[in-house]
């Protein structure tokens, strides 16, 4: 039977993901054991701490009380025994970040961050969408774009620039915009935002501030490579991070237009939940991705 502080583990996790089964897969144990433990802290502290249903768990108001205890106890327990122990941070960190991000940036340099702490290990989600950091049991996340989320902790990493562009195939038949108003008769790649459902405009910076401006779109997708790709076949004119784009524009298969009024930059920053103590892990993590932003070309 698992002892307290490992009980108190188990029922952070249960409330955090909502659910028995996927708890105690998240910490290698048998449904059967993670149920009894709950079952054994429950009598021993004389009060109900989960809701059940057949479909999900919550925590009643001692539990929700008792839950916010626990995880300080455990961090300061964390901490403690790292700094007595003279260790390196070690554990499972689970982190999401957009795939195209992670792929260009974080991937290529994940093996120093692995090498430098070989106590961690990895389970990346690549997500377009909003991430519930407490319920769905991740550590961090990257996102670009402004926050809108206040029960996330922010650390802002870097601004991204975007641009504008089109194919040439595309820019043959309907002309090369010089100024805004040229945009007029062209047709963009619409794109849903994940945050709010709608098509998001194009923007651009003028002397007179962001001007947002929407074209009719015959195609409108969810998904950021699927877009990029539809550029490329010459459907529209599109708007992403610079990065992106850079072997295309050496290709020749997509080419910048209105780079004097160049989209407004994307905010990039990781976020974790404010109701925790940061980690060890999290924090070199976090420390090793602020690295990585202030050396990258953008």
């Amino acid at each position: 039977m698992l002892d307290r502080l490992a009980a108190m583990r188990l029922f952070t996790r249960v409330v955090e993901r909502g659910s028995f089964t996927a708890a105690a897969s998240d910490l290698s144990i048998p449904r059967s054991t993670a149920t009894e433990v709950i079952r054994r802290l429950e009598r021993d502290l004389g009060a109900r701490l989960l809701d059940r249903t057949t479909r999900h768990v919550a925590p009643t108001p001692d539990g929700e009380a008792y839950y916010h205890r626990c995880l300080n106890i455990l961090a300061d327990i964390e901490e403690a025994e790292g700094a007595l122990r003279n260790s390196e941070p070690e554990g499972l960190l689970r982190i999401d970040a957009h795939g195209v991000l992670s792929r260009h940036f974080l991937i290529p340099r994940l093996p120093e961050f692995l090498d430098r702490y070989p106590g961690i290990s990895l389970r990346i989600g690549q997500t377009d969408r909003l991430v519930d950091l407490v319920r769905e049991g991740v550590d961090c996340v990257i996102r670009a774009g402004e926050p809108d989320d206040s029960g996330m902790i922010m650390r802002r990493l870097r601004d991204i620039p975007e641009m504008t562009c089109a194919s040439p195939a595309y820019l043959a038949r309907h002309g090369q915009p010089k100024t805004l108003d040229d945009l007029h008769g062209h047709q963009m790649i619409g794109f849903i935002s994940s945050r709010t459902g709608a098509v998001l405009p194009l923007e651009f910076t003028t002397p007179d501030g962001p001007r947002e401006i929407t074209l009719p779109a015959r195609i409108t997708v969810n998904d950021a490579e699927t877009m990029h790709h539809l550029a490329r076949l010459g459907y529209g004119i599109t708007q992403a991070p610079r990065y992106r784009f850079q072997e295309d524009l050496a290709a020749g298969t997509l080419v910048e237009i209105l780079p004097v009024f160049p989209p407004t930059p994307l905010p990039l920053a990781a976020y974790y939940p404010q109701n925790r103590q940061l980690s060890p892990r999290v924090r070199v993590f976090l420390d090793w991705v602020t690295q990585i932003f202030n050396e990258a070309d953008l």
